[in-house]
């Protein structure tokens, strides 16, 4: 079994409940996931960075917001 050894600070998520609104006061609410699937908020995944970087089996992936408020997944 492979382990990764990251020098950076580990993101901790929250999950959002299925049918609670997201974000803070003022923001636009999500509408829930049409699935089962755990769900998460992205201002919570970037923590006010543009970009956050994401262990994966053995790889790191960026996550990068975009100034149109897309999401960009690389490897």
């Amino acid at each position: 079994m492979q382990t990764l050894s990251i020098d950076r600070p580990v993101l901790r998520l929250q999950r959002v409940p299925a049918g609670k609104p997201r974000g803070a006061v003022g923001e636009q609410a999500t509408p829930p996931a049409s699935s089962d699937a755990p769900s998460f908020d992205s201002m919570s995944l970037l923590r006010g960075s543009k970009v956050v970087e994401i262990a994966h089996n053995g790889s790191v992936y960026r996550l990068q917001a975009t100034k149109l408020g897309k999401l960009i997944l690389t490897k």
